[in-house]
């Protein structure tokens, strides 16, 4: 039976049998349908990449005030589109490690203080232009520029100056980090001609995939860059296309008309009627993102952490898991790391729903009246459905919760990051590090909590220098116990991704590092013959 599956697997690799005659004889002899399409997906990775082709996907997180600028990216579109045209010095694998990209080597002295990377030669810009060390110094002077309000500027922060020496380019760091080279995996830090400081919308990278079309929120078209340096092992198809869908029920029903090849967040509540489509699989992976609703510490009546503590008691995590996630991720504890990360501790005491907790915290908040929560369905999967669950658990602590709903086009411009609660999403971070750098760092622009905190940016910057493991644990342990009780996050959950593709692709890889598969899934997949 397994050589006759084999067999026919190829066929359908090799377009000489439809998928669905495939999954037929499957069931015939017995075979289950998630078995007989890891034999498909396995076959088509075996006959290798097909050439040629329009890839389609169909995405939510686009919207009319997204830019080119990969300063500027904060949700999904922009940076999926992004990773097609651009490229950083490395790119995290699926399996965690470190590849060279526009690097192609790097090296520290021994107290991690100084880095240096080895510019890769003979990359074209989709200008035409070669890239060099000067491109990169420019770029990483940029994203270190407060004025540039970009994404990246906590990881940035860390480094004293950047300079060329030769094809090197070196770091020198305000203090000593062995994380540097994955903190270069950073999504906004695609190296773009002269650092993007003449025009950094110009979408001009070194990456598969030039633009052709930038229509925000509507749709991204890519056209193969016929001198891309790398043209084996990325960009099969002659044609990329974006096409922005962020309504869940729009963007199912085109992959399953076949509009798109392959579709993101994938809503868990209907995965199982999903998985029934012929020619429709499910691609869902775990990692390191989570879902959050966020409070600033700094705006009343947040700046009471009382009031915070009372919003995080009466938070069922397990409810939300089950209802809102249907068991696709695990229940979070108020802080943005899970066991996805290396030095996780997994001794932090799990925070439990707890009414009277959160009653008595209510009321020594001295608050009086219903909290505001602002969300969306952009925000992630299932956000309405769980702020009103929300809702429902707060009510029994006595805490009102006021949901107000906002519209999903301009919600990451105008509410996120603006407005005192409201619910977001995380994709995580490569290590712990770039996380708390990122979203915590009293410094950094995208501190979306408005955590600032003294004794934990003096842990933070001392964990980055820290070589001993055990040493370096404990530190995260105690900025991780610091966000959970003092913190404006309420992490009830970390989800996986979950994507779909039709019978039509091929190549994909299954990388927690993010949705679509570590958001490079336009650029490593191809459309079957």
């Amino acid at each position: 039976m397994s050589k006759e599956l084999d067999y026919l697997s190829r066929k359908v690799a090799r377009g000489h049998l439809s998928r669905r005659d495939f999954l037929g004889r499957a069931a015939a002899l017995g075979v289950t349908t998630v078995f007989a399409n890891s034999l498909l997906s396995s076959a088509a990775l075996a006959e290798g990449p097909v050439k040629g082709g329009t890839l389609k996907a169909g995405m939510q997180g686009g919207a009319s005030t997204d830019s080119m600028d990969p300063a500027t990216w904060q949700s999904q579109v922009p940076y999926k589109f992004g990773r097609q045209w651009g490229e950083q010095l490395v790119e995290i694998q699926a399996d965690g490690t470190l590849n060279p990209k526009l690097a192609t080597e790097w090296g520290s002295t021994p107290d991690a203080k100084v880095w240096t990377f080895k510019i890769r030669k003979g990359v074209q810009f989709h200008n035409g232009k070669e890239m060099t060390a000067d491109d990169v110094v420019a770029t990483m002077e940029r994203h270190s520029d407060a004025n540039s309000k970009s994404g990246a500027l906590g990881v940035m922060k860390g480094i004293d100056n950047v300079k060329k020496d030769g094809d090197t380019v070196v770091f020198t760091l305000k203090e000593a980090n062995a994380d540097l080279p994955f903190l270069m995996d950073d999504y906004h830090l695609m190296i773009q001609p002269n650092g993007g400081k003449d025009k950094p919308t110009a979408g001009i990278g070194t990456g598969p995939y030039k633009v052709v079309k930038d229509e925000p929120g509507v749709r991204h078209i890519g056209e193969k860059f016929a001198n891309y340096w790398d043209g084996d092992k990325r960009g099969h198809a002659a044609q990329i296309e974006i096409i922005v869908i962020n309504d869940a029920t729009a963007r199912t029903a085109a992959l399953q008309s076949g509009q798109v090849h392959m579709i993101n967040r994938v809503e868990p509540k209907i995965v199982d009627l999903v998985k029934r489509v012929p020619g429709v699989t499910i691609q869902n992976v775990a990692g390191k993102g989570h879902y959050v609703f966020i409070a600033h510490c700094n705006t009343a009546p947040f700046n009471n952490n009382d009031l915070r503590l009372a919003l995080k008691y009466a938070m069922n995590r397990e409810d939300m898991v089950q209802k809102i996630l249907r068991g696709y991720g695990s229940v979070g504890n108020d802080f943005p790391i899970n066991k996805a990360y290396p030095l996780f501790s997994d001794d932090i005491e799990q925070r439990a729903y707890d009414p009277d907790k959160a009653a008595f915290h209510f009321k020594k908040s001295g608050h009086d009246g219903a909290v505001l929560l602002r969300t969306s369905d952009v925000a992630f999967p299932g956000a309405i459905d769980a702020a009103q669950l929300y809702q429902q658990s707060a009510a029994k602590a006595g805490i009102k919760i006021e949901v107000k709903r906002e519209p999903g086009d301009g919600y990451w411009s105008e509410v996120w990051n603006k407005q005192p609660f409201s619910t977001s999403y995380w994709g995580g971070r490569p290590t712990q590090d770039q996380m708390y750098s990122t979203a915590y760092l009293s410094t950094a622009d995208w501190n979306d909590t408005r955590f600032f905190n003294e004794k934990f940016d003096k842990t933070l910057i001392a964990a980055r220098a820290e070589l001993d493991p055990a040493k370096r644990k404990q530190m995260y342990r105690d900025m991780s116990v610091t966000v959970r009780d003092e913190g404006g996050v309420i992490v009830p959950m970390f989800n996986d991704f979950i994507d779909a593709t039709s019978a039509k692709v091929g190549g994909w890889v299954k990388d927690g590092n993010q949705e679509m598969s570590g958001g490079y899934a336009l650029s490593r997949c191809w459309l079957n013959a």
